[in-house]
C-alpha cells in the first residue's frame, strides 16, 4: 500500500504519518523533501532551474521511481505526508504509482483558525528558539497557499478527515478505520481484518 497524506501547513501530516507507521506493520514513512533539495542544488544557477521543484520534470519522474521501488522492495505500505500544490500532477502521480500498489489518499483538513493556532504553539522538543521562529514564521507565510490548495482540489481527490476538533489520537483512529474499510471493498476474499499492505 501507498498511502498520500496531503493537507495544508501544521495540519498535523507529518505527526499522523509516523503515527500510522507504528500501527502497520512493516510500514515507512517515506520524506520526499531531500529529492526536492538534491534537484534544487543540482540545478542551482543553471538554465533549466525551477523555483518549485514540484513543477521540475525530474522531481515527479524520480519521485515515481523512488517510491514504487521503496514499495516493492519492502513490501509493505509506504507513507508520504507531503502536499503537491498542483492538483493535475499529484492525480498523475498517484495514477502511475497505483499501477504497482494500492494507492489510498487522506486529506487532513482544519479550519484556518485552528491551523494559525496549531502553528503559533507548536513546539518541538529541542529545537533552539530561533530556529522554532523561523519554522513558524515559514508555516504561517503558507497557511493562505495551503489552504486554498486544499479548498481547490485536494477535497476532491481524496479521503478528507476534518481534524478541526479532533486530537491526533482520534485522527489516528479515523484513518485506521478508513483504511480497514477500503481493505473490506477492495480485497474481500481476505479474512485477516489487516489493513492492506
Amino acid at each position: 500500500m501507498i498511502l498520500w497524506i496531503s493537507g495544508p501547513y501544521g495540519v498535523g501530516k507529518t505527526t499522523l504519518a509516523t503515527a500510522l507507521a507504528g500501527k502497520l506493520p512493516g510500514a515507512v514513512v517515506a520524506d520526499l523533501e531531500p529529492i526536492g533539495r538534491a534537484i534544487r542544488e543540482t540545478l542551482r544557477g543553471h538554465p533549466c532551474a525551477w523555483q518549485d521543484h514540484q513543477s521540475c520534470p525530474p522531481w515527479d519522474a524520480t519521485v515515481v521511481v523512488f517510491l514504487a521501488g521503496l514499495h516493492a522492495y519492502i513490501g509493505g505500505p509506504v507513507i508520504i505526508p507531503m502536499t503537491v500544490v498542483d492538483q493535475d500532477l499529484l492525480a498523475a502521480l498517484l495514477t502511475v504509482l497505483s499501477e504497482s500498489a494500492d494507492v489510498h489518499h487522506l486529506v487532513l483538513h482544519a479550519d484556518p483558525m485552528v491551523l494559525k493556532e496549531r502553528i503559533i504553539s507548536a513546539r518541538t522538543p529541542g529545537e533552539s528558539s530561533i530556529d522554532g521562529a523561523k519554522r513558524r514564521a515559514d508555516r504561517l507565510r503558507h497557511l493562505d497557499s495551503g489552504c486554498c490548495a486544499a479548498g481547490d482540489g485536494l477535497h476532491a481527490g481524496g479521503h478528507v478527515i476534518d481534524t478541526s476538533m479532533l486530537t491526533h489520537k482520534q485522527v489516528l483512529t479515523s484513518a485506521l478505520a478508513y483504511l480497514a474499510g477500503r481493505k473490506a471493498t477492495t480485497c474481500t476474499a481476505c479474512g485477516d481484518g489487516q489493513v492492506p499492505r
